[in-house]
């Protein structure tokens, strides 16, 4: 009885396991990246150009645009009055 209940069952391959054509993990952690996208556009770049592009954005072109003193005494009061605001919001507003 034991011997006719081996006849049913039948030796498939395990689904479970990848294809013979996928590399490990371990392959591709430690694979050297080459090629990369342009944060800005998307663009493909060269690794040199991606290194290059990096050290351009960190490092700061220039401070804030230089505007008129008017205009910046009055993004100066806006931020004061917005500022207050979170504390006093029963403030009528002018």
């Amino acid at each position: 009885m034991l011997l006719a209940g081996f006849c049913f069952v039948a030796i498939e391959p395990a689904w479970s396991l990848p294809s013979p054509d996928d590399q490990p993990e371990e392959v591709l952690r430690t694979e050297i990246i080459t090629g990369a996208r342009s944060p800005i556009d998307g663009k493909p770049i060269s690794a040199s150009e991606y290194a290059q592009l990096q050290t351009e954005l960190q490092t700061p072109a220039s401070s804030r645009p230089q505007l008129g003193r008017a205009i910046e005494k009055n993004l100066n009061l806006l931020r004061l009055r917005k500022f207050i605001k979170t504390f006093f919001p029963f403030l009528p507003v002018r």
